[in-house]
């Protein structure tokens, strides 16, 4: 459980901020993390497994950028597989700078969201669940450049989040990033 831990630590101070009752999203997420030693791996399908993402800012605070995935054709937020690597912050930085070609910056060490969702079958893939943690990054730089896994990319003032996509989950994460924006 040593390569866990640090994951389990910073969901758990997550859930005490958040005030999350045993019934949340991170509560189950804690679960599954400590029962599951091959959390950390993409082809971990029974159970699901751990994902890395961001809403990444512009360096205004003011826009956030999303990409039209290819696989699911949504905008959605930038991050994807941890792949084996268990720094989940470092999963989001790398997965947010290879799909938009930008540096990008933590604004913050801790989660500032979580969430379970799923993930519908691809291919040879089955259907599975992201145990997907979610930071808040800064762009440094306003050009993104797609890769193949987005159609598009797309910067929205974060005001207008919702003429983009009304996924609870990410207008969530959007109005918790205002409110740490706010907070500076």
């Amino acid at each position: 459980m040593p390569h866990r831990a640090p994951l389990l630590a910073s969901l758990a101070c997550y859930a005490r901020r958040e005030g999350a009752g045993a019934g949340s999203a991170a509560a189950a997420m804690l679960r599954f993390v400590a029962r599951q030693p091959r959390c950390f791996e993409r082809d971990c399908f029974d159970d699901g497994h751990v994902t890395g993402s961001a809403l990444v800012v512009d360096a205004a605070g003011e826009r956030a950028l999303f990409t039209l995935h290819a696989k699911l054709g949504q905008w959605l937020q930038l991050g994807g597989h941890a792949d084996g690597e268990t720094d989940v912050l470092a999963v989001a930085c790398r997965e947010a700078a290879e799909e938009s070609g930008l540096a990008v910056t933590p604004l913050c060490e801790a989660p500032i969201d979580v969430d379970i969702h799923a993930v519908p079958a691809h291919g040879l893939m089955p259907a599975h669940l992201h145990y997907d943690v979610r930071f808040l990054l800064r762009a440094e730089g306003c050009a993104p450049r797609a890769n193949a896994e987005s159609l598009a990319l797309r910067w929205v003032a974060l005001n207008a989040v919702v003429t983009l996509t009304r996924e609870a989950s990410i207008l969530r994460l959007v109005a918790k990033a205002q409110r740490w924006l706010r907070g500076l």
